[in-house]
Protein backbone atom coordinates (compact mmCIF):
# COMPACT_ATOMS: atom_id res chain seq x y z
CA UNK A 1 0.00 0.00 0.00
CA UNK A 2 1.07 3.57 -0.61
CA UNK A 3 2.35 5.77 2.17
CA UNK A 4 3.19 9.46 2.35
CA UNK A 5 6.76 8.91 1.23
CA UNK A 6 5.64 7.05 -1.91
CA UNK A 7 3.35 9.82 -3.08
CA UNK A 8 5.45 11.55 -5.71
CA UNK A 9 5.94 11.67 -9.47
CA UNK A 10 3.48 11.23 -12.33
CA UNK A 11 0.32 9.23 -11.78
CA UNK A 12 -1.81 8.72 -14.88
CA UNK A 13 -5.60 8.64 -14.50
CA UNK A 14 -6.84 6.21 -17.12
CA UNK A 15 -9.85 6.48 -19.40
CA UNK A 16 -12.51 3.77 -19.47
CA UNK A 17 -12.82 2.64 -23.10
CA UNK A 18 -16.30 1.80 -24.31
CA UNK A 19 -17.55 0.02 -27.39
CA UNK A 20 -19.89 1.87 -29.73
CA UNK A 21 -22.81 0.27 -27.81
CA UNK A 22 -21.34 1.75 -24.57
CA UNK A 23 -20.24 -1.64 -23.21
CA UNK A 24 -16.83 -1.95 -21.56
CA UNK A 25 -14.07 -2.44 -24.15
CA UNK A 26 -11.41 -4.48 -22.34
CA UNK A 27 -9.50 -5.25 -25.55
CA UNK A 28 -8.93 -1.54 -26.11
CA UNK A 29 -8.11 -1.13 -22.42
CA UNK A 30 -5.38 -3.77 -22.61
CA UNK A 31 -3.89 -2.14 -25.72
CA UNK A 32 -4.02 1.25 -24.02
CA UNK A 33 -2.32 -0.05 -20.87
CA UNK A 34 0.42 -1.71 -22.92
CA UNK A 35 1.30 1.72 -24.29
CA UNK A 36 1.17 3.47 -20.92
CA UNK A 37 3.18 0.94 -18.96
CA UNK A 38 6.34 1.45 -21.03
CA UNK A 39 6.78 4.86 -19.41
CA UNK A 40 8.41 5.46 -16.03
CA UNK A 41 5.24 6.66 -14.36
CA UNK A 42 4.64 6.19 -10.64
CA UNK A 43 1.16 4.71 -10.78
CA UNK A 44 -2.28 4.47 -12.36
CA UNK A 45 -5.65 5.80 -11.23
CA UNK A 46 -8.80 3.99 -12.31
CA UNK A 47 -12.39 5.15 -11.82
CA UNK A 48 -11.48 8.81 -11.45
CA UNK A 49 -12.89 11.78 -13.31
CA UNK A 50 -10.92 10.77 -16.43
CA UNK A 51 -12.38 7.27 -16.10
CA UNK A 52 -15.97 8.62 -16.12
CA UNK A 53 -16.58 7.34 -12.60
CA UNK A 54 -20.18 8.65 -12.35
CA UNK A 55 -21.32 6.28 -15.11
CA UNK A 56 -19.09 3.26 -14.42
CA UNK A 57 -20.57 0.42 -12.34
CA UNK A 58 -18.61 -1.23 -9.55
CA UNK A 59 -18.65 -4.52 -11.49
CA UNK A 60 -16.86 -2.67 -14.29
CA UNK A 61 -14.37 -1.23 -11.78
CA UNK A 62 -13.59 -4.80 -10.71
CA UNK A 63 -12.99 -5.79 -14.35
CA UNK A 64 -10.75 -2.78 -14.91
CA UNK A 65 -8.73 -3.45 -11.76
CA UNK A 66 -8.26 -7.12 -12.57
CA UNK A 67 -7.28 -6.36 -16.16
CA UNK A 68 -4.83 -3.72 -14.96
CA UNK A 69 -3.12 -6.15 -12.61
CA UNK A 70 -2.86 -8.82 -15.32
CA UNK A 71 -1.41 -6.30 -17.77
CA UNK A 72 1.22 -5.30 -15.21
CA UNK A 73 2.18 -8.94 -14.71
CA UNK A 74 2.37 -9.49 -18.48
CA UNK A 75 4.72 -6.51 -18.82
CA UNK A 76 6.66 -7.37 -15.68
CA UNK A 77 5.85 -4.00 -14.15
CA UNK A 78 4.37 -3.46 -10.71
CA UNK A 79 2.95 0.00 -10.24
CA UNK A 80 0.73 1.35 -7.46
CA UNK A 81 -2.96 1.16 -8.33
CA UNK A 82 -5.25 3.91 -7.02
CA UNK A 83 -9.00 3.38 -7.28
CA UNK A 84 -11.56 6.18 -7.12
CA UNK A 85 -14.15 5.34 -4.47
CA UNK A 86 -15.59 8.73 -3.50
CA UNK A 87 -19.31 9.47 -3.74
CA UNK A 88 -21.62 11.95 -2.05
CA UNK A 89 -22.79 9.22 0.35
CA UNK A 90 -20.49 8.27 3.22
CA UNK A 91 -21.86 4.74 3.63
CA UNK A 92 -21.39 4.01 -0.10
CA UNK A 93 -17.90 5.52 -0.08
CA UNK A 94 -16.88 3.40 2.92
CA UNK A 95 -18.26 0.26 1.23
CA UNK A 96 -16.50 1.00 -2.05
CA UNK A 97 -13.26 1.68 -0.19
CA UNK A 98 -13.55 -1.68 1.56
CA UNK A 99 -14.11 -3.38 -1.80
CA UNK A 100 -11.17 -1.51 -3.34
CA UNK A 101 -9.01 -2.87 -0.56
CA UNK A 102 -10.14 -6.41 -1.43
CA UNK A 103 -9.19 -5.71 -5.07
CA UNK A 104 -5.65 -4.88 -3.94
CA UNK A 105 -5.80 -1.10 -4.30
CA UNK A 106 -2.68 0.60 -2.99
CA UNK A 107 -4.73 3.70 -2.18
CA UNK A 108 -8.14 5.19 -2.89
CA UNK A 109 -9.01 8.59 -4.33
CA UNK A 110 -11.89 10.18 -2.43
CA UNK A 111 -13.56 13.31 -3.76
CA UNK A 112 -15.15 15.93 -1.54
CA UNK A 113 -18.80 14.85 -1.15
CA UNK A 114 -20.84 16.76 -3.71
CA UNK A 115 -24.44 17.87 -4.29
CA UNK A 116 -25.62 17.59 -0.67
CA UNK A 117 -23.78 20.77 0.37
CA UNK A 118 -22.63 19.26 3.68
CA UNK A 119 -21.21 21.28 6.55
CA UNK A 120 -17.47 21.49 7.14
CA UNK A 121 -17.86 19.16 10.10
CA UNK A 122 -19.78 16.68 7.94
CA UNK A 123 -17.08 16.73 5.26
CA UNK A 124 -14.31 16.10 7.80
CA UNK A 125 -16.30 13.26 9.39
CA UNK A 126 -16.90 11.78 5.90
CA UNK A 127 -13.16 11.51 5.35
CA UNK A 128 -12.57 10.27 8.89
CA UNK A 129 -14.90 7.32 8.40
CA UNK A 130 -13.44 6.44 5.02
CA UNK A 131 -9.89 6.60 6.40
CA UNK A 132 -10.87 4.22 9.21
CA UNK A 133 -11.32 1.44 6.63
CA UNK A 134 -7.55 1.02 6.53
CA UNK A 135 -6.87 1.64 2.84
CA UNK A 136 -4.68 4.76 2.34
CA UNK A 137 -6.79 7.73 1.29
CA UNK A 138 -5.87 10.52 -1.12
CA UNK A 139 -8.35 13.36 -0.66
CA UNK A 140 -9.52 15.01 -3.87
CA UNK A 141 -10.47 18.69 -3.85
CA UNK A 142 -12.14 19.74 -7.11
CA UNK A 143 -14.67 22.53 -6.47
CA UNK A 144 -15.49 22.99 -10.17
CA UNK A 145 -17.12 19.56 -10.07
CA UNK A 146 -18.33 19.30 -6.47
CA UNK A 147 -19.73 22.81 -5.99
CA UNK A 148 -17.87 23.14 -2.66
CA UNK A 149 -14.67 25.15 -2.13
CA UNK A 150 -12.89 23.86 0.97
CA UNK A 151 -11.02 26.29 3.19
CA UNK A 152 -7.37 25.71 3.96
CA UNK A 153 -8.29 24.88 7.56
CA UNK A 154 -10.74 22.17 6.47
CA UNK A 155 -8.24 20.68 4.01
CA UNK A 156 -5.61 20.65 6.73
CA UNK A 157 -8.02 18.93 9.13
CA UNK A 158 -8.68 16.26 6.51
CA UNK A 159 -4.98 15.77 5.82
CA UNK A 160 -4.25 15.47 9.54
CA UNK A 161 -6.51 12.41 9.77
CA UNK A 162 -4.83 9.06 10.32
CA UNK A 163 -5.07 7.11 7.07
CA UNK A 164 -5.14 10.14 4.78
CA UNK A 165 -1.77 10.20 3.01
CA UNK A 166 -2.13 13.24 0.76
CA UNK A 167 -4.21 15.49 -1.45
CA UNK A 168 -5.02 15.78 -5.14
CA UNK A 169 -5.34 19.54 -5.58
CA UNK A 170 -7.68 20.53 -8.41
CA UNK A 171 -8.77 23.71 -6.67
CA UNK A 172 -8.26 25.88 -9.77
CA UNK A 173 -5.11 27.78 -8.84
CA UNK A 174 -2.08 27.75 -6.58
CA UNK A 175 -3.64 29.50 -3.60
CA UNK A 176 -4.38 26.31 -1.66
CA UNK A 177 -0.98 24.70 -2.14
CA UNK A 178 0.73 28.00 -1.33
CA UNK A 179 -1.03 27.97 2.04
CA UNK A 180 -0.43 24.28 2.65
CA UNK A 181 3.28 24.52 1.80
CA UNK A 182 3.72 26.95 4.69
CA UNK A 183 2.02 24.52 7.07
CA UNK A 184 4.25 21.51 6.28
CA UNK A 185 1.36 19.16 5.54
CA UNK A 186 1.26 15.75 3.88
CA UNK A 187 2.11 15.46 0.15
CA UNK A 188 0.09 17.37 -2.43
CA UNK A 189 -0.28 16.17 -6.02
CA UNK A 190 -1.34 18.58 -8.74
CA UNK A 191 -4.68 17.71 -10.31
CA UNK A 192 -5.08 20.83 -12.43
CA UNK A 193 -2.77 20.13 -15.37
CA UNK A 194 -2.14 23.71 -16.49
CA UNK A 195 -0.82 24.54 -13.00
CA UNK A 196 1.55 21.56 -12.87
CA UNK A 197 4.83 23.47 -13.00
CA UNK A 198 3.51 26.27 -10.78
CA UNK A 199 2.44 23.74 -8.16
CA UNK A 200 5.80 21.95 -8.31
CA UNK A 201 7.38 25.33 -7.64
CA UNK A 202 5.16 25.61 -4.55
CA UNK A 203 6.13 22.20 -3.21
CA UNK A 204 3.81 19.73 -4.95
CA UNK A 205 5.27 16.24 -5.01
CA UNK A 206 3.96 15.36 -8.47
CA UNK A 207 0.67 15.17 -10.26
CA UNK A 208 -2.36 13.07 -11.21
CA UNK A 209 -2.62 14.46 -14.72
CA UNK A 210 -5.06 13.46 -17.46
CA UNK A 211 -2.93 15.12 -20.12
CA UNK A 212 0.00 12.88 -19.17
CA UNK A 213 -1.79 10.16 -21.12
CA UNK A 214 -0.10 11.91 -24.06
CA UNK A 215 3.50 13.19 -24.18
CA UNK A 216 4.03 11.13 -21.03
CA UNK A 217 7.81 11.34 -21.04
CA UNK A 218 7.71 15.13 -21.31
CA UNK A 219 5.57 15.33 -18.16
CA UNK A 220 8.02 13.01 -16.43
CA UNK A 221 10.86 15.35 -17.49
CA UNK A 222 9.04 18.36 -16.03
CA UNK A 223 8.75 16.57 -12.70
CA UNK A 224 12.27 15.18 -12.63
CA UNK A 225 13.89 18.51 -13.50
CA UNK A 226 11.87 20.28 -10.81
CA UNK A 227 12.70 17.59 -8.26
CA UNK A 228 16.41 18.26 -8.79
CA UNK A 229 15.86 21.99 -8.34
CA UNK A 230 16.22 22.93 -12.01
CA UNK A 231 12.98 24.89 -12.24
CA UNK A 232 14.14 26.91 -15.25
CA UNK A 233 14.61 23.87 -17.50
CA UNK A 234 11.47 22.34 -16.01
CA UNK A 235 9.52 25.47 -16.96
CA UNK A 236 10.97 25.45 -20.48
CA UNK A 237 9.75 21.88 -20.98
CA UNK A 238 6.37 22.64 -19.45
CA UNK A 239 5.92 25.68 -21.68
CA UNK A 240 6.10 23.34 -24.68
CA UNK A 241 3.27 21.28 -23.19
CA UNK A 242 1.06 24.21 -22.18
CA UNK A 243 -0.66 24.77 -25.58
CA UNK A 244 -1.55 21.08 -25.73
CA UNK A 245 -2.97 21.17 -22.19
CA UNK A 246 -5.01 24.28 -22.92
CA UNK A 247 -6.47 22.74 -26.05
CA UNK A 248 -7.19 19.42 -24.35
CA UNK A 249 -9.24 21.08 -21.62
CA UNK A 250 -11.30 23.39 -23.84
CA UNK A 251 -14.12 20.90 -23.41
CA UNK A 252 -14.91 18.57 -20.52
CA UNK A 253 -12.39 15.86 -19.69
CA UNK A 254 -12.19 13.07 -20.80
CA UNK A 255 -14.00 13.70 -24.10
CA UNK A 256 -11.04 15.38 -25.90
CA UNK A 257 -8.58 12.82 -24.56
CA UNK A 258 -10.73 9.91 -25.68
CA UNK A 259 -11.02 11.44 -29.14
CA UNK A 260 -7.24 11.69 -29.38
CA UNK A 261 -6.70 8.12 -28.19
CA UNK A 262 -9.26 6.83 -30.69
CA UNK A 263 -7.85 8.97 -33.50
CA UNK A 264 -4.46 7.32 -32.95
CA UNK A 265 -5.93 3.82 -32.81
CA UNK A 266 -5.02 3.28 -29.16
CA UNK A 267 -8.66 2.66 -28.25
CA UNK A 268 -11.31 1.60 -30.73
CA UNK A 269 -13.84 4.35 -30.08
CA UNK A 270 -14.20 7.74 -28.42
CA UNK A 271 -17.62 6.68 -27.09
CA UNK A 272 -18.68 8.29 -23.81
CA UNK A 273 -21.70 7.58 -21.66
CA UNK A 274 -24.39 10.20 -21.39
CA UNK A 275 -24.67 12.87 -20.23
CA UNK A 276 -21.09 13.19 -21.56
CA UNK A 277 -20.98 13.67 -25.33
CA UNK A 278 -18.42 13.82 -28.10
CA UNK A 279 -16.32 16.92 -28.67
CA UNK A 280 -17.25 19.60 -31.20
CA UNK A 281 -16.01 19.59 -34.79
CA UNK A 282 -14.05 22.78 -34.03
CA UNK A 283 -12.06 21.09 -31.28
CA UNK A 284 -11.52 18.02 -33.44
CA UNK A 285 -9.87 20.23 -36.05
CA UNK A 286 -7.66 21.87 -33.44
CA UNK A 287 -6.57 18.51 -32.04
CA UNK A 288 -6.01 17.18 -35.56
CA UNK A 289 -3.64 20.06 -36.24
CA UNK A 290 -1.78 19.34 -33.03
CA UNK A 291 -1.32 15.72 -34.08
Amino acid sequence: MLNEGDLKGIYVPVVTPFLSNEGLDLDSYRNYLERLLVHEIQGLVINGTTGESPTVTWEEVVNLAQTTKISMIDQNKRLPLIIGTGTNDTVSTVKRTEMAGHLGADAVLVVTPYYSRPSEEGIIEHFRRVAQVGVPVIAYEVPSRTGIQLTTDVVRSIMDLNGVIGLKDSSGGIGLISELSRLDTKPVLCGEDIYFHAMLSQGARGGILASANMHTDAFIDVFQLASTGDFIKSKTTFDLLAPFIQTLFQESNPAPLKWLLARQGIISSDTLRLPMGSITKELQLQLERML
